[in-house]
């Protein structure tokens, strides 16, 4: 297997869908595969097949879209160990770029340009038994730790997580999320309100423009 190259399920220009860089035209480069199967995951196409292609191709494709943001993402980006060296070549190119993580794989060796968005699974996702807890000593204020809720109870532990690890002082940004079509996203609002919680709330952009369709 050559070490220069990555399996890629697609790379695409559309408006970023959550994070801090929401509503900005970002390029995203789709990663094949994920060790994780959470249970309102938006991305089984990505799961399998895939393209193996140079890094340097992927720049080029990348580059034809004149970008000013990148997202490298998946599946699990971090599976395919040759990630990083794709991120740094990013960074290298000018681009702002970030990486959406389950928070199951080390983001230790991410390069310090790249702004993570770490996901920390609930209970609801089926998956917080993978959560690496070692990685919030890795995040810093260029980063963003996401919670994706599915009930209340995901609700009060993402809460707890938010004190007991002072997510809210390490990260740049904390993100709870309604998981679409789960977690009614006014009963979400309401209860950071209430709370009045350090974190921003959001809902996926690209849900509400193209109903998740592939590509978007």
């Amino acid at each position: 297997m050559n070490a220069n190259t990555l399996r890629i399920t697609e790379i695409f220009y559309s408006l970023q869908g959550e994070s801090r860089t929401l509503g900005l035209p970002t390029v995203f480069v789709r990663l094949t595969g994920c060790p994780l199967r959470c249970v309102y995951c938006d991305t089984e196409y990505a799961f399998h097949g895939g393209e193996r292609r140079q890094i340097e191709d992927i720049l080029a494709t990348v580059a034809s879209y004149k970008p000013r943001y990148v997202c490298v993402t998946g599946g699990e980006p971090l599976a395919q160990p040759e990630c990083h060296t794709l991120l740094t070549a990013l960074c290298d190119a000018g681009y702002e770029v970030s990486i959406e993580t389950s928070g199951a794989l080390s983001v230790e060796h991410v390069d310090s340009r790249v702004s993570k968005v770490m996901d920390l699974k609930t209970p609801a996702s089926g998956e917080m038994h993978r959560n690496l807890m070692e990685n919030i000593a890795h995040i810093g204020r260029h980063d963003q730790i996401k919670f994706v809720l599915c009930n209340r109870e995901d609700y009060d532990w993402a809460r707890f997580q938010l004190d007991s690890q002072n997510l809210a002082d390490k990260a740049g940004e904390v993100l709870f999320s309604p998981s679409f079509g789960q977690l009614s996203a006014t009963d979400l609002a309401d209860w950071i309100v209430e709370d009045n919680l350090p974190v921003r709330f959001q809902m996926q952009l690209h849900k509400l423009l193209w109903n998740d369709a592939a590509g978007h």
